[in-house]
């Protein structure tokens, strides 16, 4: 079993996350890049290495290898697509939203993505900025209901609460505590 750094991403890693980061959401998703939910994907230095508000996190192997990515803004959801509610109850420049909590599947179920989420609620408490976290999942990501369900709570399931279905994303409210 290969042993694994979890480190905050530098210029160097950038190429790496942006792969793993890609191959989820071509091969796991099937979605493919969509400018419009993705933008930072494409630049995750401007998005997340620039502002000492947001970070992204690495999870690299023996062989220096980017496996894991886990990233924190503070960015709430906008509506649309999401809903006005939830837009009014999560807004940017308060809520530190988790995103692209990626982990390629030949190295999950290791808690890899679990130990990037508690580094992640670390950097939000230190920040003294944020009252809320929050996040969305695509439900159909292998273990990610399973993991957001353990660690936070639904606050709305666009597949049953969103007329139409929404865009089939599940929210969560992650507590403090």
């Amino acid at each position: 079993m290969p042993s694994y750094c979890i480190r905050t991403a530098t210029s160097e890693d950038v190429d790496g996350a942006r792969a793993v980061m890609l191959d989820t959401v071509y091969h796991v998703f099937g979605t493919g890049y969509v400018p419009r939910w993705h933008a930072d994907i494409v630049d995750p230095e401007a998005f997340y290495l620039t502002s000492p508000r947001h970070t992204l996190l690495v999870a690299v192997d023996d062989a220096d290898q980017v496996v894991a990515t886990a990233a924190l803004d503070s960015r709430g959801p906008a509506h649309p697509p999401n809903p006005r509610w939830l837009a009014d109850r999560f807004p940017s420049g308060e809520t530190a939203q988790l995103r692209r909590v990626y982990v390629r599947p030949e190295h999950r179920r290791r808690g890899l993505a679990r130990r990037m989420v508690g580094e992640l609620m670390a950097f939000a408490k230190a920040d003294g900025g944020y009252e809320a976290v929050y996040l969305h999942t695509n439900p159909e990501s292998p273990g990610a209901t399973e993991l957001w369900q353990e660690l936070g709570e639904v606050v709305c399931d666009e597949r049953r609460e969103v007329t139409g279905g929404g865009n089939g994303v599940v929210h969560y409210e992650i507590p403090w505590n």
